[in-house]
């Protein structure tokens, strides 16, 4: 009995040992893992836009995950002013509104590692257009940008013009990294890849151009707009392209300079997508001096002569001009080829759309996803109120663009309808949103996370208290032992009823 009792205690002992070290490591991995962060690297990126230039600063583990970094945003900051490509008369004046922002990211970031954090300008379709049309200007502004960054205390990686395909891949990368379609952290806290998980396309609008990425359904072959993309190990073919002068701004002004040639006179101009009652002065400058509606410019144009836009509010009149932006002729109605010449794969699955999209959905008072009967009822309602109503219906209120959110609306209707070829049943697959989390959706993210790519990974600075493997390992062992004393104690148990009953059937035959 004494024999019994003994492997009995030990096997309980080694069960409780088992179910205490279990907990107790678990326990140490999690907090521990909170407080013992690796050390930081952070990088700087100004996605100077046609519009403005916005300064975006991020962080990640010096531990790098497969090549790629685990990226995030720390800081966004809104140059005052316009973009750098309007700066092309006067280079010089470019330095001093980013002198703002950089003060405040300096602050953020602590001062022992400004000397290894990285600066990257990336330019958009604004400086594509302005190097097209005077590549002079264009190099005068970006050595305004250099010379500006190299007296700064970080290390300044070069200001760049990026093409538009790239813009249209950084940004679907960015947009599925947001959404965790790359990586997600598993049970042992380690990040990896998400099992069977989608990936999203991705819709961006700019102020010069616009575009759209995605992973088609069809072999990528087919179509000669296909960028390769490595990302945590794992390559993706996206199929991207990028409009030029289909940017939010450039539009605008293509159907300013199309009223102007279909009016009677030069000086009044009607305007059915501006709001009734409202009426603004503009130069021929303005619209006519782009690159993008050069064609469209008149025999006698007077770079300062004044124009009167009068707003009619014609929701009608409105969409009738609107397509005359769009070729939707050039393509005979091919289906793989939906407007201006440009061959597309059919849009699958879903999609995000953000930067100048979401800005005029949020003016609609619509959000999220939703169907196109209620996008297009919100439009006409919207595009029919007076310039005095519209003031009370928004939530914030700027002339600029409140006068023009029924112009994008329309536009984004012809672009996404028309142009993409969303209908009816594909349309709430889009996703009108700004950002995750604290995380801006913009090319600027993606463009670091590629960057990151470059960027040599360093140990971590503070280990962990038990290195992923061993942790597993160690909660497998000490399971195992947990269930194989179980086990033990079971069969003791069974063992020992059945003594008990032996010994009673014995007592009852025993002869007198």
């Amino acid at each position: 009995r004494m024999l019994t009792r003994t492997p009995s205690v030990v096997a309980q002992v080694f069960l409780l040992l088992s179910i205490v070290l279990v907990i107790a490591i678990a326990v140490i991995q999690i907090n521990q893992q909170q407080v013992l962060s690796p050390g930081l690297k952070y990088g700087i990126v100004l996605d100077a836009g046609s519009s403005r230039t916005t300064v975006y600063v991020y962080e990640w583990p010096a531990e790098k995950e497969n090549d790629t970094g685990v990226v995030s945003q720390t800081f966004k900051c809104d140059v005052k002013g316009p973009g750098i490509s309007s700066y092309e008369g006067n280079p010089g004046a470019l330095a001093k509104p980013f002198d703002d922002c950089l003060n405040k990211v300096k602050e953020r970031i602590p001062v022992h590692l400004h000397k290894t954090t990285s600066v990257y300008l990336g330019a958009t379709a604004g400086m594509r257009l302005l190097r097209l049309q005077n590549e002079t200007a264009a190099n005068e502004v970006l050595a305004s940008v250099q010379n500006y960054f190299r007296a700064q205390p970080f290390e300044f990686r070069g200001a760049q013009i990026i093409t538009g395909p790239e813009e249209g891949v950084y940004g679907w990368i960015t947009a599925n990294y947001l959404m965790g379609n790359f990586l997600e952290r598993n049970l042992w806290r380690t990040w990896v890849r998400p099992y069977r998980k989608e990936t999203m396309g991705a819709l961006d609008l700019g102020g010069a151009s616009t575009q759209i990425s995605f992973i088609p359904e069809d072999s990528p072959e087919n179509f000669n707009s296909t960028l390769q993309v490595k990302l945590y190990g794992y390559n993706y073919n996206v199929y991207t392209h990028s409009f030029q002068c289909y940017g939010r701004d450039e539009a605008e002004k293509r159907l300013l300079a199309l009223l102007l040639q279909k009016s009677n006179t030069s000086s009044n101009v009607d305007n059915p997508c501006y709001p009734q009652n409202y009426n603004t002065e503009l130069t021929m400058k303005y619209f006519s001096g782009s690159l993008c509606t050069q064609s469209l410019r008149p025999a006698n144009y007077y770079p300062n002569q004044l124009v009167n836009f009068h707003g009619t509010g014609d929701p009608g009149l409105c969409q009738e001009m609107v397509s005359l932006l769009f070729n939707f002729t050039a393509c005979r109605d091919r289906e793989d080829c939906p407007f201006n010449g440009i061959h597309q794969p059919k849009v699958k699955g879903n999609f995000v759309a953000f930067s100048g999209f979401y800005y005029t959905i949020n003016a609609l008072n619509l959000s999220g996803h939703f169907s196109l009967a209620d996008f297009n009822s919100s439009m006409w309602f919207f595009c029919s109120q007076s310039w005095a109503q519209l003031q009370f219906m928004l939530p914030k209120f700027e002339e600029i663009y409140a006068r023009s959110y029924c112009f994008s609306a329309n536009f984004i209707y012809y672009l996404l309808a028309r142009g993409y070829n969303f209908d009816a049943e594909t349309w709430p697959q889009i996703h009108f949103q700004k950002e995750v989390g604290n995380s801006s959706i913009a090319w600027s993210l993606g463009y670091m996370l590629s960057l990151t790519n470059m960027i040599p990974a360093e140990g971590k600075l503070i280990q962990l208290p038990l290195k992923p493997s061993l942790f597993a390992g160690l909660l497998v062992f000490l399971t195992a032992t947990a269930l194989l004393c179980l086990l033990f104690l079971v069969y003791l148990c069974v063992v020992s009823r059945n003594r008990k009953n032996i010994s009673r059937v014995e007592h009852v035959f025993i002869p007198e």
